[in-house]
């Protein structure tokens, strides 16, 4: 299957639907259960992979644990997590676009750095070019640092922070690496860091934005959200 044996019952059933295949729940749950078929859970513990730096003063929180946006452009969620590999870890920041759950924008470091989480953002940037965006997250001394402000002040990008460690304050990014992370990262070892990041960016790219099903847009993909409901890019006041 193209999920690769991670899809439980409601993304099955709606697979099945796509290609004109009719099945009440009770009775695809069962024969799941008689194939021994079920979906991964997820089993992320929280780590804090950011220290707030107390030299710098922290941007506002703009928003106030209200994770939603009526269109693109509006309201971005920003974090990081490490990846295991034989050769140590490496990191992964990510760019999620709240109306769509789209990853906008990652970057891979050997380091938690302002570098790192900058270059996330410049590829969001890029594939975006966004008016004026909120770019919210925790208060991680590389969300803190004056070369991330200088960013986003230059590119009218408004940060916006939560508190410290708090996984509430970044629910929908924790929810991303909590998939990330059942769904490919536990079941899978690497022995280098090019392997992983070559897993990564496929997992990314082929899979989670373009044909992964959410529960959330009504189980269909990031990118066929977009296609279906074409979001109004709440800066320009036109349809992308």
């Amino acid at each position: 299957m193209a999920s690769d044996e991670t899809y439980g019952m409601p993304r099955v059933r709606a697979e099945l639907i796509n290609v004109g295949v009719v099945a009440s729940r009770k009775r695809l749950a069962r024969l799941m259960r008689q194939g021994q078929m079920r979906g991964v859970s997820r089993r992320r513990d929280y780590v804090v992979t950011t220290e707030r730096d107390k030299r710098q003063r922290p941007a506002p929180d703009l928003v106030n644990r209200e994770f939603v946006a009526r269109g693109i452009n509006e309201l971005w969620v920003a974090d990081m997590t490490y990846l295991p590999t034989w050769a140590r870890f490496i990191y992964l920041a990510v760019v999620l676009e709240v109306y769509s759950r789209k990853v906008v924008g990652w970057a891979f470091g050997e380091h938690m750095t302002a570098d790192l989480v900058g270059a996330a953002l410049n590829v969001a940037l890029h594939t975006r070019k966004p008016g004026s965006v909120i770019h919210h997250s925790d208060q991680g001394s590389q969300y803190t640092s004056l070369a991330f402000g200088k960013r986003c002040k230059e590119m009218g990008v408004r940060p916006s922070l939560g508190t410290v460690g708090d996984a509430y304050d970044k629910a929908m990014a924790e929810s991303f690496f909590a998939r990330l992370e059942c769904e490919l990262i536990a079941r899978r070892g690497w022995k280098t860091k090019a392997e992983a990041r070559t897993a990564v960016f496929t997992w990314i790219e082929a899979w989670y934005n373009p044909r992964r099903r959410h529960s959330a847009l009504g189980q269909i993909s990031p990118i066929n959200f977009e296609r279906k409901h074409p979001p109004i890019d709440l800066h320009t006041d036109t349809i992308t």
